[in-house]
């Protein structure tokens, strides 16, 4: 029957009118009213998004499907399909490794805060995780947002109920090296970098200033052994034994900044502290330069949990 046919009845039988009129009124109060939609929580909210597959699958094998459903509030920031895809390629593993590993929680939960931050409060400088572990957010100079130097937010404030999602094109890990045992560990690969430095270190009684953890902040600007030995050619010497003491202690402090500062964080023409007294280094960003020397491209951003290396092609000089 169309409309016209049930308002005709109505008019042509009004205590009919009367009793539909009554039954309908009963049936908006009641029957018909629409039910409530909660709003998707982040699980609900990333296994809508076919980017997000494996974070899912991964949040499922490590168990943390009920955490991140409950009342939170969270914020977790989700590295997509093609963030883990880098990861494991460049890791040399397959998703189903990563699935199986036992650190598969840490790595997960290294990505989460333990309440909702939205990025308009969202800043530079360090983030506690519920992992217990902490990164450290850098805002580079076209306003982007990066995450321990190596990876980036791409998609901000995606809500949820429990809380909000931000988007990462990279995994994140937490570093597990100090800077003397990266530096060490380079003087023992297979192609040995930074003999040099860590032979001078030694000599200067410095190696042990570089071997905190998270609660230090540094930024090692370290020259490679060419730079070094082209150190030694212009001096006229065969080696770190044969500087001075003092000098030598003096160059090396010099390259130390007492702030963790990834590559983002530098600005144009920035002078930035050294750790020797009274000197400082200057930021030549259009040419990749910190003073006269040159920043390796390759080699920049390299997270130890007590600061950040970027790998320099001559020697400092004050």
């Amino acid at each position: 029957m169309n409309k016209k046919s049930i308002f005709s009845s109505i008019l042509k039988y009004p205590l009919m009118g009367l009793v539909v009129a009554v039954g309908f009124s009963s049936c908006n109060d009641d029957d018909d009213m629409p039910p409530v939609q909660e709003d998707p929580n982040i699980v609900e909210v990333a296994s809508a998004n076919n980017n997000f597959s494996t974070l899912v699958a991964a949040v499922d094998a490590a168990g943390l499907v009920e955490t991140l459903s409950g009342p939170g509030p969270f914020t977790v920031f989700a590295p997509t399909n093609d963030a883990f895809g880098s990861f494991l390629e460049d890791n040399n593993l397959t998703a189903n490794q990563l699935l199986a590993s036992d650190q598969l929680a840490d790595v997960l939960t290294y990505h989460v805060l333990g309440a909702s931050v939205p990025s308009s409060a969202v800043s530079a400088g360090r983030v506690n995780t519920v992992a217990g572990d902490p990164f450290f957010v850098s805002a580079a100079p076209n306003g982007e947002l990066w995450i321990n130097g190596n990876t980036r937010i791409v998609q901000t404030d995606v809500a949820a109920s429990n809380g909000i999602i931000h988007v990462l094109d990279y995994v994140i890990t937490p570093p597990t090296q100090n800077i003397a045992e990266i530096a060490i560990a380079s003087t023992q690969a297979a192609t040995p970098e930074f003999t040099q430095l860590v032979a001078a270190l030694v000599r200067a009684d410095l190696a042990g200033a570089f071997t905190g953890g998270f609660d230090d902040d540094f930024t090692v600007f370290a020259p490679t052994d060419a730079a070094f030995e082209a150190l030694y050619e212009v001096l006229g010497v065969n080696g770190v034994d044969d500087i001075p003491l003092e000098t030598l202690t003096n160059v090396l402090l010099y390259h130390v900044v007492p702030a963790r500062a990834f590559s983002q964080d530098l600005r144009e023409g920035a002078e930035l502290p050294s750790l020797l007294e009274g000197s400082t280094l200057t930021v030549n960003l259009g040419s990749l330069q910190i003073n006269d020397s040159g920043l390796v491209p390759s080699a920049l951003n390299i997270h130890a949990t007590n600061g950040v290396i970027h790998v320099i092609d001559s020697v400092l000089l004050p």
